[in-house]
């Protein structure tokens, strides 16, 4: 292994062209690409060896080319976006020590956010205005103790953690390429996460992303954390997956208890059965990482052979070349792994004339934010984006349905079907 490889040094243009060949090849994830590494001390002697090793299993690889893998970081110099590499001084310190650490991220923006404790905050992309309203309060308070903002830049809770942090740290990871944001709406929030944070992908530019690379990214959002906060999270939810990431890593998990009558509880509310710390207020997060924050996650050396408990499950078609081959899943935690994800409009009934469906859809949007617990009006215009009288006026149709509970303090819930 070189010394540049070996010790955590900054690689030359040379070898993180080598790297990025190594991990763009066929069946190459970030376990074969650590054992090929350390079996061969670098990316340049591991290139020149994969296809006699190929040949001893009895197939052939397909080695990445080296002028697209040129192209591709032309092309992200030309985004503003460079690759950062394991050893580099500017990884995250946290996302270096997890079982299977991205070797090369794509990061556009600003890279002295990883030079900060992290805290990630994820929860229900159909999340309740309540949901919201106290993702914003809760993130506030992180980010002005001094923890940049980790998600995944999803629908939901995801959305309003990244804008609640905009100007004090953020960091978005993304399940496509850099110039490939899912949901296609977040572009803007995208855009203005860079100003003083950063997106981070580990896949190239033009890659649309399936099912299988939302577990990945999953895990990249609480590698680089702390700890992880959960609010509002479903049964088999996304969010469930991360925090199960988390946990494995042994990082601290967070959740914020919900309603039992709200579906969208049920997750977060197991997660505190099973040993997570309840969180109704910063301070309950604060309290425990604070005192972590200073140093960081403990270091591992680099390629480090070490016991960590691995996924349940691969998320890589990893041909591991030196050893056996490791079997390829068609799901994780019921996920599809292989299905293209289409962008669904997150409005209802926005596949029809906007004319015909706009009172339908807000009053589909309204009751989608509305749960068992309480919500103020204030919160609902936020949370729907729709004006006082329209909202009002949805409020006004569920509550002659029977299906709207009014308290006292202008607060409203949402009543079960009968």
């Amino acid at each position: 292994m070189s010394a540049a490889e070996g010790s955590g040094a900054r690689l030359t243009d040379a070898q993180r062209l080598d790297w990025l060949r190594l991990i763009r090849t066929e069946s190459i994830g970030p376990q074969t690409f650590r054992a090929l590494i350390n079996r061969h001390g670098g990316a340049a002697a591991a290139l020149d060896a994969l296809p006699r090793l190929a040949a001893r299993k009895g197939r052939s690889i397909a080695v990445a080319d080296a002028d697209a893998c040129r192209r591709e970081m032309d092309e992200l110099s030309a985004r503003g976006a460079r690759l950062v590499a394991l050893g580099d001084p500017e990884y995250p310190k946290a996302l270096r020590s997890i079982h299977s650490p991205p070797p090369l991220i794509a990061v556009q923006g600003d890279l002295a956010v990883f030079a900060r404790p992290m805290v990630a905050v994820i929860g229900s992309r159909n999340a309740s205005a309540a949901g919201l309203a106290f993702t914003e309060r809760v993130v506030r308070d992180l980010a002005a103790a001094g923890f940049v903002i980790a998600s995944g830049l999803a629908r939901g809770v995801d959305a309003r953690a990244h804008q609640a942090s905009i100007g004090m740290g953020t960091v978005a990871a993304l399940a496509g390429g850099l110039d490939k944001i899912y949901p296609p709406e977040h572009v803007g929030l995208a855009q203005n996460i860079c100003a003083r944070g950063a997106l981070i992908s580990e896949m190239p530019l033009g890659w649309e992303p399936r099912g299988r690379d939302f577990p990945r990214r999953n895990r990249i959002v609480a590698g680089m954390a702390l700890g992880t906060l959960v609010i509002e999270a479903s049964r088999g939810s996304g969010s469930l997956i991360t925090a199960k990431f988390a946990a494995d890593e042994g990082r601290e998990i967070f959740a914020v208890p919900g309603s039992p009558l709200d579906p969208r509880a049920e997750g977060t509310n197991q997660l505190l059965r099973d040993g997570a710390t309840l969180c109704t207020r910063a301070e309950d997060v604060l309290n425990v990482l604070l005192p972590m924050a200073g140093g960081g996650e403990p270091q591992l050396p680099l390629f480090r052979e070490d016991e960590r408990r691995a996924p349940a499950e691969p998320l890589w078609d990893e041909f591991n070349l030196l050893y056996d081959e490791v079997a390829a899943p068609t799901t994780v935690a019921g996920l599809a792994f292989d299905e293209p994800v289409r962008a669904a409009p997150s409005p209802a009934f926005a596949d029809a004339p906007r004319a015909a469906h706009q009172g339908l859809a807000l009053r589909a949007q309204v009751e989608s934010l509305l749960g068992p617990s309480p919500v103020a009006l204030d919160d609902l215009v936020r949370a729907s984006g729709a004006p006082v009288a329209q909202v009002r006026s949805a409020l006004l149709d569920l509550e002659l349905e029977g299906r709207l509970e009014r308290h006292g303090g202008g607060l409203v819930s949402l009543l079960p079907q009968r």
